[in-house]
């Protein structure tokens, strides 16, 4: 008898430990799936919606160095003239930084100029301001038209170009992200120079050649060079072996000629 009751109290007690583990998975699995669809979804940005020229889809993946990075989408001619902008940061756009003043002991909206942030870009861009510089800032903004939040995560730009263009151009896309050292960008490299100490390794520039005629076409945007460390030139540098981290903020950009669904 006590043999019986012995048996019959060690299957309960089995039952009761794989209740228990299935109930734990269960919450845990619960968990899991909560966290995931907390997680950003593919973003999808429009600009330019008046625009009567080229249509334009640009996909943009992250990369595992991703981490709210500035950036700027702009074509240009294949002799390298700037044609027009197509997507730009709106604090970089506006001068006007979410975190940009702390005067009253709280964060606050302020102005900030960041030349070492897209020097490629802005120096292209070759609007100097009141300052005499080439960032935006107030009275000196890009058009809110061709900006937009900084996506956190992939995005997929839908865009245009002002008028129509019959010949091939060049896409370009300039990022850059903070606090990103290295072993060559050290934050002791230029120890007096304030810009370079708010970019860290310098921006990155992509580039493709874009033919308008193809319809459908789809273009990699590849590494051609990066910006000054501090946005003192409007110059490209070639020497890409001196950034690590700085190459894996996006994974692939591409381009498509015309809508994707």
């Amino acid at each position: 008898m006590k043999k019986s009751q012995l048996t019959i109290g060690s299957y309960l007690s089995q039952v009761t430990l794989l209740f228990l583990i299935i109930t734990s998975a269960s919450l845990s699995y619960g968990q899991t799936e909560k966290k995931k669809s907390n997680l950003p979804e593919n973003e999808t940005i429009t600009t330019n919606v008046d625009g009567m020229g080229v249509v334009l889809t640009i996909d943009f993946h992250k990369g595992p160095e991703h981490n709210h990075p500035l950036m700027a989408i702009w074509i240009e001619d294949t002799d390298g003239r700037y044609i027009q902008t197509l997507y730009v940061s709106q604090s970089i756009a506006k001068g006007v930084f979410a975190f940009g003043d702390k005067s009253t002991g709280k964060w606050k909206p302020g102005e900030i100029m960041r030349p070492a942030a897209l020097p490629y870009w802005s120096h292209k861009r070759n609007v100097i301001n009141d300052k005499g510089n080439y960032m935006p800032r107030p009275g000196y903004e890009v058009a809110d038209a061709y900006s937009g939040a900084t996506p956190t995560a992939d995005f997929r730009l839908f865009t245009r170009t002002d008028s129509i263009i019959g010949k091939k151009f060049t896409l370009l896309c300039e990022i850059n992200q903070s606090w990103d050292w290295n072993k060559h960008w050290t934050n002791t490299m230029y120890p007096e120079d304030a810009e370079y100490k708010t970019s860290s390794q310098p921006a990155v520039v992509y580039a493709g050649e874009i033919d308008p005629q193809k319809e459908g076409g789809v273009v990699s945007l590849k590494p051609i060079g990066r910006s000054h460390h501090s946005g003192a030139d409007g110059n490209l540098y070639h020497d890409l072996e001196t950034l690590t981290t700085a190459l894996k903020i996006a994974s692939e950009i591409t381009v498509t000629v015309g809508h994707v669904k």
